[in-house]
């Protein structure tokens, strides 16, 4: 089921890309893939809070979430000059955190969105 919701993903993706182009604000990225992913019909949370357990004690808010799909898939979005190693790291944190299995990295300012797009695995 990953898999197929990656690929949903990625097409939204490359269609937003090829519509927007890259350079705009994260949070852009963030409405409209969200916008078109519901409107696929999947079930879709955004800016969703991640409570964190430290010393068997639940964190309020460890991090927010930019988008998680069916429960299956965190995405992380970023509009940077390029992916930093740190960014990779930070998203298999978050799967570590939530149990997802799978998470997409995009960054839309690419001039090719797939050039922008890392699948970053937790025991998948």
């Amino acid at each position: 089921m990953e898999n197929y919701l990656a690929k949903a993903i990625v097409d939204a993706c490359f269609h937003i890309h090829v519509k927007l182009g890259p350079g705009l604000f994260e949070s852009l990225y963030e409405e409209v893939l969200n916008y078109e992913l519901c409107k696929q019909g999947f079930l879709v949370k955004r800016q969703h809070p991640i409570p964190v357990i430290w010393d068997n004690t639940e964190m309020d808010l460890g991090f927010r979430a930019d988008l998680i799909v069916e429960d299956l898939v965190l995405i992380e979005l970023k509009s940077v000059k390029a992916l930093e190693p740190v960014h990779k790291k930070q998203v298999l944190t978050y799967l570590k955190l939530t149990g997802f299995k799978l998470g997409l990295l995009i960054n839309f300012n690419e001039a090719l969105i797939k050039n922008g797009i890392a699948r970053i695995v937790n025991d998948l």
